[in-house]
């Protein structure tokens, strides 16, 4: 294999592929869904008021210049179907799982790194996904979620999303595993038709 000077960085003195270049290599041996996941990791990029913010280890045109230069490698076609899937904003794997489900329920697309803000513009809550017109709020709580303090800080999410008009879907660990991404994916349909979405378009 030979690869262009672009496709290698260097760390600590050792020669290493860059993160689009692995990414594309990943294409031969990922499941579909792990690529769209890893692509979403690798272009994460989130400002925040709070915590930290994320800085994207490439671009998403970094990765499609990957699969342009590379038409014919292993698992190209995988790859090219992954980025149609990707989005700059999704946090974590779970994220990714959970917005495909929803796409496979043929649901609006979520908004990612989407700001709530009560009526004087002050930011309330950073749903991990959201539906701002029909203020649906979707969020992914881990297991870092059961520490007291973030147990905390929750509270103070739900209670904003409800105080400025917003249905809020909470799913957890013990949901995914009892029901699946899919079936999750199910329980926001109905939050959505209830926040005035229709299926019938």
């Amino acid at each position: 294999m030979v690869l262009a000077p672009s496709d290698v960085r260097t760390l600590q003195g050792i020669p290493i592929t860059s993160p689009a270049r692995t990414w594309l290599d990943l294409a031969a041996v990922l499941p579909f869904e792990d690529l769209v996941a890893a692509a979403d990791h690798f272009i994460c990029r989130q400002t925040r008021s709070f915590g930290h913010n994320r800085v994207p280890l490439c671009s998403l045109e970094d990765l499609k210049t990957q699969v342009y230069r590379h038409a014919g490698m292993r698992g190209i076609r995988k790859a090219r179907a992954a980025l149609e899937l990707t989005r700059v904003g999704a946090d974590s794997v779970p994220e990714t799982s959970l917005r495909l489900a929803i796409g496979r329920e043929f649901l609006p697309e979520p908004v990612l790194s989407y700001v709530v803000r009560d009526s004087s513009g002050r930011e309330v809550a950073w749903p991990d996904l959201a539906f701002p017109i029909f203020k649906v709020a979707i969020n992914y709580d881990g297991g870092h979620h059961l520490g007291a303090a973030q147990k905390e800080s929750d509270i103070r999410r739900e209670a904003a999303l409800a105080a400025n008009g917003w249905i809020s879907v909470v799913v957890t660990v013990e949901q995914v595993r009892e029901l699946g991404y899919d079936g999750v994916a199910r329980q926001i349909r109905e939050s959505l038709i209830r926040g005035g979405w229709s299926p019938r378009g």
